[in-house]
């Protein structure tokens, strides 16, 4: 046995396959133990180093440059915040869960973070409307760029009919949009998704938090392609909210606070168009400003108008990056590379600070003054008897005005906490639309409907507003309408009702059912038209803007009481009990009227709070020797602290509803007809083309006969201005001697040739830089010069249409004896320590040389005698050159009110335009223009100038005098 063993083992150790087993059995002898250290022994500080090693890579952002005026004073600048972060770095075992992970915990942030009385940052492209309705905030371009983003699609006309969810992305509705994301992130609401939630999801979510949870996980998807970018919950955080992150931030899944600033602006209303504000970049906007810099990422915040939005790539500065390890969830362990960010550029305006708030300040108290002046105790007014001159501002206007314009809340008479006298008014509002309702269900349901026509004044209203409304909403087709349909003429004509033209519209297929009543199918017209007159109904009891009309006729017909409007701005806050008025007004000691006006006069119910006319001005004043800007004021102005960096909703939909419409620049935007400040401009022309000269004397006789109809200088019938020259023609602003000039330039060989004149007017209107932009950074709109009827035309009427900025240029040319200027805001650019590295001057872009010397004198001699003649420069210390304009644009509405000048007279060092729409004379203008330049001088004491107090306007400084 033993001799067996002897020989078995011999012969298996002799064998290759022994050899080949130990081998083996050797190998994983050194495998087993290679595990063992890497596992048991060293496992610990094996699993900590794979921890360190996820790489990540961050941009970093440069502190933004600040903005100064002309002499450093400060406009803009960031200030040290907190933000709340969240980077999608978690790990899930399917979509599923993350989804479910992900809204639970920003819904828990989201309650964190208002229970501490901040909010979450919302740039959605849908928020709630002033009616509590989910609307969009975009339109045009901008609203098809986001459906795309919405539905996952590079360019816009990719946007297609979704068979799946059974409508077209391009007109998906905002319920629709928000709907189809909470589905995708699957967000439920109670109440709506009963049935689709799967068993073991989170409870539902209210239509709140639904809201506020998807705004996030968009907001999150967007930088989906970057795993480790930070996506902002909320800016500007306190440090309660900072405290509450941060004490749960190990349940926290990704979310952090960290240092952040934000865009602050000083007397930001006074320069809101100018500077603008900053926000974060959209979708469009990184599309647009990425094919020239790609540095640019969808979290950054960009100047979104105005000089933060011209200048963004110089304010930006020069990003950071930082290379580091991550742990698991995100913490940073260890930095591999830092490169850091640059500060951006300081930018300097060409504006003085000071002077552009006291312009501002003057231009309010000055329309302030024409309201108070305008205003009467009457209720209604006749727009249609007497002259634009004359039109009063009835005290009923001013009560609806607030109503109107959103100062008082309409919304919130029916609210819980509603005070008394919201009570009673929102009491006596049910009972009045109850009654509206019902009289227009009767005529929709008479046999004999009346005719328009035939209607009181009330009803004609509310079928006017009912007929918009529907084409509004898509439902009246009136691009389809038939204009030579009997029905169609008897409607423009009065002699048919509402009711008739709508059946005759369901009849022709004017009418699109879809957009009203997708669910119902209805065998005949009637029943249609039934559906139709339900749903008006059903649009009308909620219409917040169909709610007001009703107001205007409750206060017209004495249903609520003027006192009872002035109470409410007491109780509703927009205004603080003073001086006894409230207690005044309760008792019957104080009137309605008096109260008003007396809120008026001292401002503390301002013209673009009411938005009656006038509620715009202008005024932009340039140096001519230098060409330099400023001051270039618009009014009103906005907050713009209230929309950079987040948005502020509420305060953003007030702005959009405002009739006043603060957010756009009268300075560079708004347009009229320059009325006789263009006259300077056809003296020239006259001049230089020898039509006229100098010296000669034209017998005025008020009314010129040689055209049909015939125009009159506005002295006419009267008195005329009788035998004057060029000079002195620009000094009474006769309106007959331009016409007899631009006749003279339309003429040839005796023969009257339009065409002749116009192309002359033209001209001579080119050379004074009134065909193109000023060069000014910001938006300004294209100029007029025009193109029809060259008699009017010659004393700025016709179709002439310049910005007050394209005016000011003009004048500046008149002021200089010829130059143009490009115009521009900027004065120069600097690092932050300091260094120069732009200088930004206005520059000649050519001068008037086709202007004779003597051309120059008369009609600078004429602007001086202008102002000598003026009650508002007759005795000023300082010697200036003007011109007065008095534009009509409509008879029911007041003149546009225009001044231009400069001074002093022999050397002039500044020059100033200015524009009151519906101002209803230039000597409103002027007046204003006066007391700027008194500012501007230094002559008066500037309390005594900006005193807060409306300017006093006679009664008499309303007439048309040019």
């Amino acid at each position: 046995m033993f001799e067996y063993i002897k020989n078995f083992t011999k012969k298996l150790i002799g064998s290759r396959l022994f050899v080949l087993s130990m081998v083996m059995i050797g190998l994983f002898a050194i495998l087993v133990q290679r595990i063992f250290v890497l596992q048991i022994i060293n496992g610990e500080e094996y699993m900590d180093n794979y921890t360190l090693r996820i790489q990540k890579e961050r941009v970093t952002s440069g502190t933004r440059g600040s903005i100064y005026d002309r002499n450093g004073k400060l406009l803009a600048y960031n200030e040290l915040s907190y933000s709340v972060t969240i980077e999608d770095n978690g790990i899930y075992e399917s979509n599923r869960q993350k989804n479910k992970m992900l809204n639970q915990e920003l819904n828990t942030v989201i309650h964190m973070i208002e229970d501490k009385g901040d909010a979450i940052t919302n740039t959605f492209g849908i928020q709630k409307n002033e009616n509590g309705v989910y609307d969009f905030n975009v339109s045009g371009q901008a609203l098809k760029r986001f459906l795309a983003d919405v539905y996952g699609h590079n360019k816009v006309d990719e946007l297609k009919y979704n068979k799946r969810l059974g409508y077209n992305e391009g007109s998906a509705t905002p319920e629709q949009v928000i709907e189809y994301l909470q589905q995708k992130f699957s967000i439920y609401v109670e109440g709506r998704d009963d049935k689709e939630k799967p068993e073991g999801e989170p409870d539902f979510y209210t239509e709140e938090e639904a809201y506020k949870i998807m705004i996030l996980r968009y907001a999150i998807s967007q930088n989906s392609y970057q795993r480790y970018v930070q996506t902002t919950v909320a800016q500007n955080v306190s440090d309660e909210t900072v405290a509450v992150i941060k004490e749960n931030s190990e349940s926290l899944q990704g979310i952090d606070v960290v240092e952040d600033s934000i865009r602050k602006y000083v007397d930001s209303i006074y320069f809101s168009h100018i500077i603008g504000y900053t926000g974060k970049i959209s979708q469009t906007e990184y599309d647009e400003l990425s094919k020239e810099n790609d540095s640019y990422t969808l979290n950054d915040v960009i100047g979104k108008s105005g000089i933060e939005q011209v200048m963004d790539q110089e304010l930006q500065g020069t990003k950071g990056t930082e290379k580091f390890y991550a742990d698991s969830v995100g913490r940073i362990t260890e930095m591999i590379e830092q490169v850091d960010a640059s500060s951006g550029m300081d930018i300097y305006l060409s504006l003085d600070a000071d002077l552009q708030k006291a312009v501002y300040c003057m231009l309010e108290q000055e329309l302030a003054g024409i309201l108070y002046a305008t205003i009467e105790n009457i209720k209604e007014y006749d727009t249609s008897t007497g002259s634009a001159s004359d039109i009063k501002i009835p005290i009923d206007d001013v009560y609806f005005a607030l109503i109107n314009n959103n100062i008082i809340d309409i919304n919130h008479l029916s609210q819980e906490d509603a005070k008394e006298v919201e009570r009673q008014v929102y009491g006596a509002f049910l009972s009045k639309q109850a009654s509206v309702l019902s009289s227009l269900q009767q005529q929709f349901s008479s046999a004999a409907p009346m005719p328009y026509g035939e209607l009181e004044e009330e009803q004609q209203m509310y079928m006017s507003y009912i007929l918009s409304m529907l084409e509004k909403n898509e439902i009246f087709l009136s691009d389809k309408v038939d204009t030579e349909d009997e029905v169609y003429e008897g409607w423009k004509n009065d002699t048919v009702s509402l009711c008739e033209y709508l059946k005759r519209a369901i009849s022709m297929d004017w009418i699109d059912i879809t957009k009203f009543d997708t669910e119902s199918r209805y065998s005949d017209s009637t029943e249609i038209y039934n559906a139709l007159v339900n749903y008006i109904t059903a649009e009308l009891e909620k219409d917040r803007e169909f709610s007001k009309r009703i107001y205007k006729y409750m206060i017209n017909q004495e249903i609520i009481s003027g006192t009872q409007i002035c109470l409410l701005l007491f109780e509703q806050g927009v205004l603080q009990e003073s001086e006894g008025d409230l207690t005044a007004l309760q008792s019957g000691n104080l009137s309605a009227y008096n109260f008003m006006k007396d809120k008026i006069k001292n401002l503390q119910i301002t013209p673009a709070q009411l938005a009656l006319d006038p509620c715009t001005a202008s005024c932009v004043m340039i140096n001519p020797q230098t060409g330099e800007l400023l001051a270039c004021v618009t009014y009103p102005g906005y907050d713009t602290n209230r929309l950079a960096n987040s948005v502020d909703s509420e305060y953003f939909a007030s702005l959009q509803a405002d009739l006043s419409i603060p957010q756009y620049n009268n300075a560079t935007q708004q347009q009229t007809a320059p009325g006789s400040t263009f006259k300077p401009v056809t003296a020239a022309a006259a001049l230089t083309e020898g039509a006229v000269s100098v010296s000669e004397s034209i017998a005025t006789k008020g009314e010129f006969t040689e055209i049909n109809p015939s125009p009159k200088c506005w002295i006419y019938p009267g008195s005329t201005h009788g035998s004057i020259n060029v000079s002195e023609a620009i000094r009474d602003s006769c309106n007959y001697f331009f016409y007899e000039l631009g006749y003279r330039m339309s003429s040839a060989s005796g023969v009257y040739n339009e065409n002749k004149g116009i192309s002359t007017i033209q001209k001579y209107a080119e050379l004074f830089g009134l065909n193109e932009k000023t060069g000014i950074e910001i938006p300004e709109n294209e100029p007029h010069i025009a193109d029809e009827y060259p008699i009017t035309s010659s004393i700025g009427q016709s179709n002439h249409n310049f910005t007050t900025t394209q005016i000011a240029r003009y004048l500046t040319a008149v002021a200089s004896s010829g130059k143009i200027y490009k115009l521009t805001l900027l004065d120069k650019e600097t690092t932050s320590d300091g260094t120069l590295v732009k200088e930004f001057k206005p520059e000649i872009i050519r001068e008037i040389t086709e202007v004779a010397p003597v051309s120059w004198n008369a009609i600078q001699n004429g602007m001086r005698m202008v102002a000598e003649n003026n009650k508002s420069f007759k005795d000023f210390p300082i010697a200036v050159a003007g011109k007065t304009g008095t534009a009509q644009q409509i008879t029911t509405r007041a003149n546009h009110a225009l001044f231009i000048g400069y001074a002093p007279f022999d050397n002039p060092e500044i020059a100033i335009a200015t524009r009151i729409a519906y101002g209803y004379t230039s000597a409103n203008a002027a007046e204003v223009s006066s007391n700027i330049l008194k500012y501007y001088f230094k002559l008066v004491d500037e309390g005594t100038l900006l005193n807060g107090q409306a300017e006093e306007i006679e009664s008499t400084a309303n007439g048309f005098t040019d």
